[in-house]
């Protein structure tokens, strides 16, 4: 085995810089500063010193699964909602204000039984009294929306009727063409009224019986009624469904949003309009089911009638528009009836 040679005194050293020029001799100076920049034995020669960037120089992670201009949790689905008047949350928040109103008319109604206001004693005599059964419900339509003549406007920085689309001036051009729209659903209803009559007995019909409730029922039916119901379906109901139906389009086929309108009021799609305003049409019939004793054909009568109350309210932009409407349907409605009874004396024609 060959072994390698010790190196002995006599061999050569490695070389030097100054060896290698030795027309340039290196002086004290030099040669000092040489030996100081030298490492000791096994010590590792200096690094040079690295700056880190601020945090304001690292550019952002772009990745499919976090991408940079991600949102936090939620806000990708609920912000979209924020700026479209009225959803569903809005709807919510009308349910908590007519709970509100009610405790409160119970109360009231409450008060008035134990002073016998109106000749009643008993809560059995409340209910077949008139004067309680629209007074309270009455009471209860003004609380709700007084109400939301306070909330609302706090949650949109608008007032009620601008968020709803009240826009009485559209409603006024086309009174028109309401008018002759409420003559269309009243040939309707005495068609289903011939070929799909009620029954004879509905509770609707005791009620008319009443003494002085006809007159009542006259004035209630073609002024509150038709105001505050149509601003739950048609103020609040209808647009939310409508949002929801398109904001459920959006999330799950990926449909582009539609934009805000030029006064800042949603804009939907066709079938979300459809479908909004047939669910709206529904429980709107629903309400009303109870007073014909849920028989078919009045429930049909009060979708078709809903439903153009809907077009009307989505045609023009215009709450006001299905209230003029519906206001005009129950005139001509409480009209035949009075014309048929000779003034309300002979219900029993009815």
């Amino acid at each position: 085995m060959n072994e390698m040679p010790e190196q002995t005194p006599s061999d050569p050293a490695p070389a030097l810089e100054s060896d290698l020029h030795p027309s340039e001799p290196m002086n004290a100076a030099e040669s000092m500063q040489l030996e100081l920049a030298a490492p000791a034995d096994g010590a590792q020669p200096p690094q040079p010193e690295t700056q880190l960037p601020s945090p304001s120089e690292f550019a952002p992670i772009d990745h499919p699964l976090c991408p940079s201009d991600t949102p936090p949790l939620f806000q990708n689905y609920m912000r979209p909602l924020q700026d479209r008047i009225p959803h569903l949350g809005h709807v919510a928040l009308l349910g908590l204000l007519a709970l509100s109103g009610l405790a409160i008319v119970a109360v009231l109604a409450q008060v008035a039984i134990m002073r016998h206001w109106f000749g009643v004693s008993t809560l059995t005599e409340a209910t077949t009294n008139v004067r309680y059964l629209l007074g309270t419900q009455a009471l209860l339509y003004l609380f709700t929306f007084i109400g939301s003549l306070i909330v609302f406007p706090l949650v949109w920085h608008k007032s009620l009727f601008a968020g709803l689309q009240w826009r009485g001036s559209r409603a006024l051009q086309n009174s028109g063409y309401l008018i002759g729209t409420a003559g269309f659903c009243f040939v309707l209803a005495m068609i289903d009224g011939y070929f799909f009559p009620g029954p004879k007995d509905a509770p609707i019909d005791r009620i008319f019986r009443m003494p002085g409730a006809a007159w009542i029922l006259f004035a209630f039916g073609v002024t509150f009624a038709p105001f505050f119901e149509e601003l739950g379906f048609r103020g609040f109901l209808l647009p939310a469904l409508s949002t929801a139906f398109d904001w459920v389009g959006e999330k799950t086929m990926h449909r582009p949003r539609l934009p805000l309108g030029l006064n800042g009021h949603p804009q939907w799609s066709l079938p979300a309009m459809a479908a909004a305003s047939l669910l709206t049409s529904i429980l709107f019939a629903f309400m009303h089911a109870d007073q014909t004793s849920y028989s078919v054909g009045p429930f049909v009568l009060l979708i078709v009638v809903s439903l153009v109350l809907c077009f009307a309210r989505l045609r023009l932009r215009s709450l006001a528009a299905s209230v003029l409407l519906h206001a005009s349907y129950n005139f001509l409605l409480f009209s035949f009836m009075l014309i048929g009874t000779s003034g309300f004396r002979h219900l029993d024609k009815m």
